[in-house]
């Protein structure tokens, strides 16, 4: 018989704010689908939890960017190599746009700001689990841009922009609005399509073009400057 407590989604917060701690542990236990099971002030202090606890792991880790000791983008990138199995959210404001990047490129599920409402948060929570990712589209134009690397290799550039030539037209259109940071239930009430088909959708793309996450198609979107070219899939 399978146990109810499988059903729970176990979240760590890692801040080196105790009061954000508690503020965000209160938003989340309203929902009775997630716990908050395990805390830490700073990177290091998570990672060294990670490693003595192996049967008390969270599914999902809030990481603050900036914290003593370790910050939160270098104790992604450790996390992630370690335990993969583990989704995080990198917790961030508008002006560490570039940390939150940097969490995206190291493995980071997404971002969220960290004045979120009680709900966006509990929902990005639920999304990552679930293996989706939190691009927000308010910001996630700003921070891919802002972040991304300029490629001055045109090789590069002609490589990616055949990546998604070779997508088909909808296939092509769903990863666009992945770029623009949009869920796959977004997409689907854009495209006027199940939200499964979108799931299947992304799953071909991320086959396709040999990604790991939809993180990786949002980067390699801006990295390529199809954000800049408007009309959909050329012809």
């Amino acid at each position: 018989m399978k146990d109810a407590r499988d059903d729970i989604i176990k979240v760590m917060l890692v801040d080196d704010m105790r009061g954000a701690r508690t503020g965000f542990m209160m938003m989340l236990n309203n929902d009775p689908n997630i716990i908050v099971s395990s805390q830490a002030a700073d990177g290091a202090q998570a990672i060294e939890f990670l490693r003595q606890s192996p049967q008390q792991l969270p599914d999902v880790i809030l990481m603050d960017v900036r914290m003593p000791v370790m910050d939160g983008i270098e104790a992604t990138g450790i996390i992630k190599e370690q335990f993969p199995q583990i989704q995080i959210l990198i917790l961030t404001t508008y002006d560490e746009d570039d940390y939150a990047f940097d969490g995206l490129a190291r493995g980071a599920s997404g971002f969220l700001l960290k004045d979120a409402t009680p709900k966006q948060l509990r929902d990005a929570v639920h999304a990552v689990h679930n293996g989706d990712a939190v691009l927000t589209p308010r910001i996630t134009g700003e921070v891919l841009n802002r972040g991304v690397r300029p490629i001055s290799d045109n090789t590069r550039i002609k490589l990616l922009r055949s990546l998604f030539d070779g997508l088909s037209k909808r296939e092509y259109e769903v990863a666009e609005l992945v770029a623009a940071g949009l869920s796959n239930q977004e997409i689907a009430e854009h495209l006027f399509i199940e939200t499964a088909s979108v799931r299947r959708t992304v799953s071909r793309i991320l086959a396709r073009m040999h990604m790991r996450d939809r993180v990786q198609i949002a980067i390699a979107w801006y990295q390529s400057g199809l954000d800049q070219i408007t009309g959909g899939k050329p012809a």
